[in-house]
């Protein structure tokens, strides 16, 4: 059959009248074939002579002969012309034309037969490529087409199991959707669109290529574009094709022409807003009618955007939509703050809507009353947005919020807040809260707030709010207290002490067992801000059953039963901190000594010296070993000895006590890390010296004052140096000295130091080390009352200063 789709005809067929009834083609005469082309004449004219041609052929023809210099001649007869003019043949083109009717429509026919069911692949293609030829002809073949039904049937075969097949039913219906709406409109019937969009996502190249140019002629008809969009995936499948990197680049470029037809409907809009594609939505945003951005506001409002996308609508319409909050009306900027909310959030863009000016008017929102005030829920929104700025930490202190050069951060805007606090619903009150914490988190801004809260006296209902219903509310108050006590934390100590209740929720929310939370964290890191000295506090931890929830928390994180997570070093940081406390009672209550003996609590905090990486913990358990040690002197058990007896009085070689063995070297009795709270029994010694090689000087103070301990009046100084000296921990003290970091640790070294030189022979050994006697020469010189004078004794021990009192003698001298 394929001489019937090309269009070429065997001479012999032709003189068969059953082939051509077969066919239903009519024979082609002669008379309606061009000399020159050979083809069927569209336009058929006449020369001098009066031989027919095709006038495109015969005008190509005589300018030939003229370009070469010739005089014109018949190209059939050569025959010499004395004219080139041309005269239409009217009445061969219109019988030409009307048998160009009858053959097509036979044609079509046959067509119609070959895409029927069980006509063979090969039949298939040829009667595709009949379609799409005659279709490229006329407009009039086009309406043919669709006359004749053929346009479902060719749709059919887009579920053909043959690719080639698939790929000339997108190839045909593409040229009959060309210029032809009405052709579209046939096409798009049924799942046509669903089925052209599913090639899109073929693996293979050549039919996603074919389905891009039929969908592209499809979305030409704006009738069509919602129906296209509407299909399910289709935008976003579009939107990536469109974002390629490695996709054919004629197909990139239909994509992106496809998105920009598709954008005349308001849904595909809102669509590609949501699969990414947020140019459409804000140009409609930016250059609509007044409903269409209102529409498109108030649905970017309910959009989640990427960071990347929240920049990008910042700096695309972050003015324009806070200039419709300074003037819009409340629809309109309801929906201007909902869209706000939603690109605020982020660092990056927050700061965009700074300079945007967003501040003024939403503080100008939040403290306005009466007529022109917003409702409560749009007040939410602003307070919401607020607590995102300050969040971002994007440089909002020095932003002006009015004509009296206020800022955020200033006494009588904080005031306000906290006034607002006071008498608004829950759900403000939690974003002011969190707007507060955001204050409180930049090191720039937490002073000024802290002496608002101050000169307000809203210290007591901040602490109230620890006791919130809320969740969110009661994590931002204990978030904001958190920030606060290290600049406040006498006044929140005694407001927490002061008040009913609060102590002890803030006890349960550090005690919940559901993982370690972020509430969890600030609530414990605000108690350890504390004052640590606060008795008074310790007290009421203790009849709060505190301490052993601690303990217990500590040991489970140590032992690996409570999961880590980025809140389980700060923490397990406050914990330690908190618990360190204890120790500052182990003189006045003897209940503590039996808590402490009981869970053991030496060995514990000799076990957390080595949380690397968490110097306060570390500081905190130098410290709470330090208070312990102090106490092991007491608690050390001496032997009792027996009373010299009779013989003892008369033969004195009787009189000798008996040697205990077993005792500890430093207390002279007998001690344990549990019952006693002893350093060396305890091999905290060992511990304790590696943290004088510590970067963080508040760690190295710590673990040298309890090192001290062992050095200390009341146990035997001289075996304390050695021990010292066992454990290789004389040069590290020495060098302590020498670094002369800070004044506490020039202080704490050379009060050590003179203790160690008290023994002879490493007073001898230390003596030839210049850099030591500097050292005491400079805290001598230097130092306070207390160390100067310790330093003068042990530069004597060192005899570089004269000792009056008696002769020293070197020893191996």
């Amino acid at each position: 059959m394929a001489d019937i789709w090309d269009g070429s005809y065997d001479a012999s067929r032709q003189s068969d009248e059953s082939y051509h009834e077969r066919l239903h083609v009519e024979p082609i005469y002669e008379s309606f074939l061009c000399p020159l082309t050979k083809q069927v004449m569209r336009d058929p004219v006449t020369i001098e002579n009066g031989h027919t041609y095709e006038r495109e052929a015969i005008e190509k023809w005589f300018k030939e002969c003229k370009d070469s210099g010739r005089r014109p001649i018949c190209p059939l007869t050569l025959q010499e012309l004395n004219s080139t003019d041309l005269n239409s043949s009217t009445a061969l083109r219109h019988t030409i034309e009307e048998w160009t009717q009858r053959n097509d429509a036979a044609q079509l026919d046959n067509a119609c037969r070959s895409l029927g069911p069980g006509s063979s692949e090969s039949d298939t293609l040829q009667a595709l490529d009949y379609v799409m030829k005659i279709c490229q002809k006329s407009r009039l073949n086009k309406r043919a087409v669709r006359n004749a039904d053929l346009i479902p049937m060719i749709a059919d075969m887009l579920k053909s199991s043959s690719r080639k097949v698939r790929c000339k039913s997108l190839q045909t219906l593409c040229v009959v959707a060309q210029d032809d709406d009405n052709n579209k409109t046939v096409i798009a019937a049924g799942d046509t669109v669903r089925t052209i969009v599913k090639f899109l996502s073929h693996d293979h190249s050549q039919e996603r290529k074919e389905a891009v140019s039929l969908l592209f002629e499809l979305s030409k008809s704006e009738s069509l574009s919602e129906k296209i969009g509407g299909v399910n995936g289709a935008i976003l499948i579009l939107v990536g094709l469109a974002s390629s990197k490695s996709e054919n680049i004629l197909t990139v470029e239909k994509a992106e022409k496809i998105l920009e037809n598709l954008e005349k409907d308001e849904k595909n809009v809102r669509l590609m807003a949501e699969n990414g594609r947020l140019r459409p939505l804000l140009t409609q945003l930016l250059e609509g009618s007044p409903e269409t951005q209102l529409s498109m506001a108030a649905f970017l409002g309910e959009l989640v955007l990427s960071n990347d996308d929240k920049v990008f609508v910042a700096q695309t319409a972050g003015s324009a939509l806070v200039d419709v909050m300074k003037s819009g009306s409340k629809q309109a900027i309801e929906a201007a703050l909902k869209a706000l909310n939603q690109i605020s959030s982020h660092e990056a863009s927050a700061k965009i809507l700074i300079q945007a000016g967003i501040l003024p008017p939403l503080v100008k929102d939040l403290f306005t009353v009466g007529f022109d005030q917003l409702p409560m829920k749009l007040k939410e929104v602003s307070a919401t947005i607020l607590a995102n700025i300050v969040a971002s930490g994007s440089g909002f202190e020095s932003v002006l919020l009015d004509s009296d050069h206020q800022t955020l951060v200033s006494e009588d805007i904080v005031h306000n807040l906290l006034l607002l606090i006071s008498n608004t619903g829950p759900a403000i009150e939690c974003k002011l809260l969190q707007m507060l914490v955001g204050l409180t988190s930049s090191s720039t801004s937490v002073l000024n707030i802290v002496s608002a809260i101050k000169s307000s006296g809203a210290t007591i209902s901040l602490i109230q709010f620890i006791d919130a219903p809320q969740k969110d509310i009661r994590m931002a108050s204990i978030k904001l207290l958190h920030n606060i006590s290290p600049y406040m934390g006498r006044e929140l100590s005694d407001a927490l002490q002061g008040t009913a209740g609060q102590l002890g929720s803030l006890i349960g929310v550090i005690a919940e067992n559901n993982g370690i939370t972020e509430e969890q964290s600030a609530a414990i890191g605000f108690l350890a801000e504390l004052p640590e000295k606060d008795l008074g506090l310790i007290r009421r931890l203790l009849a709060e059953e505190a301490f052993p929830m601690i303990i217990s928390k500590v040991l489970k994180i140590r032992h690996g039963e409570i999961r880590g997570n980025r809140f389980v070093s700060p923490y397990l940081e406050g914990l330690v901190r908190v618990l360190s406390r204890i120790t500052y009672l182990l003189e006045n209550e003897s209940g503590i000594v039996v808590l402490a003996q009981e869970h053991n609590l030496a060995a514990l905090f000799t076990d957390l010296l080595q949380t690397n990486g968490i110097d306060k913990a570390q500081m905190a358990s130098a410290m709470a070993l330090e208070n312990l040690s102090k106490q092991s002197k007491h608690l050390t058990k001496i032997p009792e000895l027996p009373e010299p007896g009779f013989c003892a009085s008369i033969f004195p070689c009787f009189s000798k006590q008996p040697v205990v063995i077993g005792l500890c070297r430093i207390h002279h009795g007998d001690c344990s890390i549990k019952e006693s709270f002893c350093l060396l029994e305890g091999k905290a010694v060992e511990k304790l010296i590696a943290c004088l090689d510590h970067n963080n000087e508040r760690v190295v103070e710590a673990a040298l004052a309890a090192l001290c301990t062992v050095l200390d009046d009341g146990v035997d100084i001289q075996q304390g140096v050695l021990v010292l000296c066992e454990a290789d921990g004389i040069n590290p003290i020495l060098e302590v000295l020498k670094e002369n970091r800070t004044d506490v640790l020039r202080q704490r070294a050379v009060w050590a130091v003179e203790r160690i030189l008290r023994t002879e022979d490493i007073a001898y050994k230390i003596s030839v080390d210049q850099n030591v006697a500097t050292a005491l020469v400079e805290a001598f010189r230097h130092g306070e009352y207390r160390t100067r004078q310790i330093a003068e004794r042990a530069l004597k021990h060192v005899d570089k200063l004269p000792n009056f009192s008696a002769i020293y003698t070197k020893v191996g001298g």
